[in-house]
């Protein structure tokens, strides 16, 4: 709606996962490198975690966007599974055969699977996506295939993704042998405020603004502070402040145009207020000590005025 207003060629903060922008900050980077390690190094068990709207299935369709041909991949991204659906999703994606709801038979099948990628020097990959909410009959599965020989052989990698609920998921006594096998866990942070800033700019620039940028300074502040610095709250934001931008015919977002915008989301703290984007502060009294001595006068007011009617009845 607002992107030939803004002169872009798309909409920068899209909330859908796009992995041809990618803000590669440092540790993004290391989250990525990590993951690709993970596959090149043959580990069996990967745990990514990072609270919501931190980037982590962003992370994911990069790196499934880079694995190669001899690459065989499954990616659970809704894992609010029965034990039958689960190895059903396998046997499709794996192109198996048909899951008829034996297990037993199923193994077998997998276990093949796997020794035939191994003669083709081929690899297996599951992927399971918002895995916290994995029951753990499900996590439990999971052991059971990792337990297949031909795992031994670095020929399957089982990565578990999801928010930080899931090291406690993991801690339940029956999946001990599980969390004993992972061998790389890493925790996505929200952005600081310089990554914040540069996040901004990086994803209005590959949307094809010419101009440096359209928040001023202390915009991308309170967009900072209103969201703690997480990706996706980014996204909404500045998207409903271009909105606002775009309705008001300004092409300058000031906090006040973040501050509607913060409003309107209805974004969880303390309900935003307009903050000057001067850098300069305007003289006179500030709020607090107008208050104080109104309270100050009124006193002395209601004393005057008792002091009176004392000597008048006197």
């Amino acid at each position: 709606m607002y992107e030939n207003y803004f002169g872009l060629t798309r909409k920068p903060f899209d909330l859908n996962p796009d992995p041809t922008i990618i803000f590669n900050n440092e540790m993004h980077k290391e989250a990525l490198a990590i993951l690709r390690y993970g596959i090149a190094d043959r580990k069996s068990f990967l745990l990514l975690t990072g609270n919501v709207g931190t980037g982590k299935t962003t992370l994911l369709q990069v790196l499934l966007h880079s694995i190669g041909d001899k690459n065989h991949v499954c990616l659970i991204s809704n894992p609010k599974l029965s034990i039958e659906d689960f190895y059903e999703h396998l046997a499709t994606t794996f192109e198996l055969e048909k899951f008829t709801g034996h297990k037993t038979k199923f193994l077998l099948t997998f276990t093949n699977f796997l020794k035939e990628c191994h003669s083709r020097d081929e690899r297996v990959i599951l992927i399971i996506d918002e895995a916290q909410v994995l029951p753990i009959d499900i996590l439990e599965e999971i052991r059971l295939l990792s337990n297949q020989e031909y795992l031994e052989y670095g020929v399957m990698s089982i990565f578990l993704v999801g928010q930080p609920e899931l090291n406690k998921r993991l801690s339940h006594e029956r999946l001990l042998p599980l969390r004993q096998r992972i061998s790389i866990r890493f925790h996505l942070e929200p952005f600081s405020a310089e990554n914040t800033e540069k996040y901004i700019l990086y994803r209005l620039e590959k949307s094809g603004l010419q101009q440096n940028n359209i928040f001023t300074q202390n915009a991308i502040k309170l967009i900072h502070d209103h969201t703690g610095g997480v990706p996706r709250l980014i996204n909404n934001l500045c998207d409903q402040a271009m909105l606002f931008g775009f309705a008001e015919s300004t092409r300058t977002l000031n906090t006040k145009i973040v501050t509607q915008a913060i409003n309107s989301l209805q974004i969880p703290g303390e309900p935003a207020s307009p903050l000057t984007d001067q850098n300069t502060t305007k003289p006179g009294i500030t709020g607090t000590l107008f208050k104080i001595l109104t309270t100050i006068s009124l006193i002395l007011i209601l004393i005057g005025f008792g002091y009176l009617i004392t000597t008048h009845l006197n």
